[in-house]
């Protein structure tokens, strides 16, 4: 099938184009934090010439314990990266959990997240197709790659075909996910661009009893099988310090290891998409 392309905010997403990469802290911990944090990346992606879009979480609304650190909620939340669009001039993707909160969010985000866990949430998924943004959706954990086709039609209803598909990891077991690399290639064949987060896709859930763990020596090598299948992004979280993060601290890339990280990625991206693709 043809693969589409869609625009962020003069970015081109496609399976077919240079590697494009979403990213940002799990949560907004701060205001400070945050701000410092997607400056460092904006300065890194530039310096790569890579394309960047700016992730944002005013709220974690599945985390595994009532105690768990949520973030700044929507209101609070809205104001910061309004702010924070004005400062840096960067895209932006932000999670939404409601269908009251996409019209509101579709003010200042490019792209609303569907979260895997809501994935077959009908009504959220056509008030942020409505909204006319771009819309990415992660698979769920529970979900096959071919049953994305009818998150597809979902938003196609509303007339919305600005759309990427997300693969974070399928449930393997208890508290363990895995990756099948044959997903992403079944997602492509719906002609839309696919994008891999390799930070979830290590997690390990509820591992730790009242929080997730993760495995983050195994990020970069699914990283590069996802890239090696030509894709249009990667998505990631990133902490400037992981082992004090409120949020996915065992699963977010240290901020230092970043740019080394898009260097081999890039270059990897480069090879794959510069090679006839061989049809069996």
């Amino acid at each position: 099938m043809k693969q589409r392309k869609v625009r962020v905010a003069g970015l081109e997403f496609s399976n077919d184009s240079a590697l494009k990469y979403i990213g940002g802290t799990c949560v907004i911990e701060s205001e400070k934090a945050y701000f410092s944090a997607l400056k460092s990346l904006k300065k890194i992606f530039s310096e790569a010439g890579s394309g960047f879009v700016a992730k944002a979480s005013f709220d974690k609304a599945n985390r595994t314990s009532l105690n768990g650190f949520r973030g700044p909620g929507f209101e609070r939340g809205a104001e910061m990266l309004k702010k924070f669009k004005e400062e840096t001039g960067l895209p932006l993707l932000v999670d939404i959990h409601l269908p009251g909160q996409a019209e509101k969010a579709a003010e200042f985000a490019d792209v609303l997240q569907i979260p895997a866990f809501l994935c077959r949430q009908t009504d959220l998924i056509l008030a942020a197709a409505r909204t006319g943004k771009v819309i990415n959706v992660k698979k769920g954990q529970f979900l096959a790659p071919w049953d994305m086709e009818n998150v597809i039609k979902k938003i196609e209803s509303a007339g919305n075909r600005s759309i990427m598909l997300t693969e974070r990891g399928t449930s393997f077991g208890y508290s363990n996910l895995v990756v099948d690399m044959r997903g992403l290639e079944t997602m492509k064949s719906f002609g839309y661009p696919v994008i891999f987060d390799c930070t979830h896709s290590v997690q390990r859930p509820g591992a730790l009893g009242s929080a997730t763990g993760g495995d983050r020596q195994f990020i970069l090598p699914l990283s590069k099988a996802a890239v090696a299948l030509g894709i249009a992004g990667l998505f990631f979280e990133t902490h400037a310090n992981p082992e004090k993060a409120l949020s996915d601290g065992p699963n977010s890339i240290p901020l230092g290891r970043v740019k080394e990280t898009v260097s081999v990625l890039n270059r990897l991206d480069k090879l794959i998409k510069s090679l006839k693709e061989v049809k069996l």
